[in-house]
């Protein structure tokens, strides 16, 4: 299995690690066809397959089309045997390729498991924390929100006058919460902001304050940076990128490691040889 083939599998893997079918002791009967119990980590292994925005949604809220979906393939199964199809040469080389394809994705659910180890994680953030960038800038910002370009001018010509910041968060500020905090927003990331008043807050150094009032869709924002700082995400920010890292440095090392063994002969798309 390639390296590509390894990429498409990584996040259906993790997801079945992190939230996927239940345990045996969790998986109880929701059918029997024609004598054959069909237990909920089918149906659940079923919704994994299924497009992102339905395998995002509880089991529950799609539990009955999933559960007559599973059914329906039983049934047809069991027909099929029954017109003994399964002896057809192209019936046996489609099972042969799906039991390669199972093997090889429980070889890499049961290898990724193996690695994502508390220790290993921990060692790659101690890594990543180590390179040059791992920390994010972050500032402090207090801003007073208007209804108005007009009214948030007025605003930076009495700040300009002398007037407390603060103060004025609390008195012209349409922010409900600038009458608990006079308008700090405490430290924050750029992408934690809509985009226009990040990149005015980011250009601002501590103690200084916007010029021109900056447009987001809340309104007309007057922006006063009181810090900055650079400050390093926390292993739990990190964790689930951490797990993405880790998992995919195990296919490769794995894959590696098996092409390294086998021997492999590979021809041109018409089966000729390829030339040296």
């Amino acid at each position: 299995m390639g390296t590509i083939r390894a990429a498409l599998s990584l996040a259906l893997l993790l997801g079945w690690m992190t939230g996927g079918p239940a345990a045996a002791a969790d998986d109880p009967v929701v059918a029997v066809v024609e004598g054959e119990q069909v237990r909920r980590s089918e149906l659940e292994a079923v919704q994994a397959q299924l497009p992102e925005q339905y395998r995002q949604l509880p089991l529950a809220l799609i539990y009955e089309p999933l559960l007559a979906r599973v059914i329906d393939r039983r049934l047809l199964a069991r027909e099929a045997e029954r017109r003994k199809l399964d002896a057809r040469p192209e019936v046996q080389e489609a099972l042969a390729r799906a039991r390669r394809e199972i093997l090889g994705d429980h070889l890499l659910e049961v290898t990724i498991g193996e690695a994502l180890t508390p220790e290993r994680l921990q060692q790659a953030y101690a890594v990543a924390r180590a390179q040059p960038g791992f920390a994010v800038e972050e500032v402090r910002a207090r801003h007073i929100l208007l209804k108005t370009e007009a009214e948030a001018k007025e605003v930076i010509a009495a700040l300009a006058g002398g007037a407390d910041f603060a103060e004025l968060a609390k008195k012209r500020s349409i922010d409900p919460s600038a009458q608990q905090n006079d308008g700090d927003l405490g430290f924050f990331r750029r992408d934690t902001m809509v985009e226009p008043f990040a990149e005015a807050a980011f250009a601002l150094e501590p103690g200084q304050t916007t010029r021109e009032p900056v447009q987001t869709r809340f309104g007309w924002h007057v922006i006063r940076v009181e810090e900055r700082r650079s400050a390093a995400p926390t292993f739990e920010e990190k964790e689930p990128e951490l797990k993405e890292q880790v998992a995919r440095e195990t296919i490769n090392a794995l894959v590696a490691e098996l092409r390294a063994k086998a021997k492999v002969q590979r021809f041109a798309i018409d089966g000729s040889p390829k030339p040296n």
